[in-house]
């Protein structure tokens, strides 16, 4: 029971943030070069799949992929940021913390 809520808290958490974040597939010129969205949606797919399917043999390796993409990420430009109200982001890593305590542990500790 408690990792179905912890991941339903997640999952609330996920919707708070996700509403306020907009990615986009559009180009950016940084520095005279054009980053491409795609390559770090790519490199966010392998390491989450190297961190969900291969954790004890790509474990390292899946953390990097996910370092790389959020960088590309925010180098290409494809990501907006609207303006989010404190309250939101506070109930979003609540949620997310109680959340991920359930999954892990089975209970809450703050």
């Amino acid at each position: 029971m408690s990792t179905i809520l912890g991941l339903g808290l997640i999952i609330v958490s996920i919707y708070f943030l996700g509403q306020n974040i907009i990615f986009t597939t559009q180009n950016y010129y940084d520095w005279g070069h054009k980053i491409s969205a795609t390559g770090s949606v790519l490199s966010i797919l392998a390491g989450v799949g190297s961190l969900t399917f291969w954790r004890q043999q790509m474990g390292q390796l899946g953390w990097i992929f996910v370092a790389i993409g959020i960088v590309l990420v925010f180098l290409s430009g494809g990501v907006i940021l609207r303006p989010m109200s404190l309250w939101t982001f506070f109930v979003a890593m609540l949620s997310f913390a109680s959340g991920y305590q359930l999954l892990t542990r089975g209970r809450i500790r703050f």
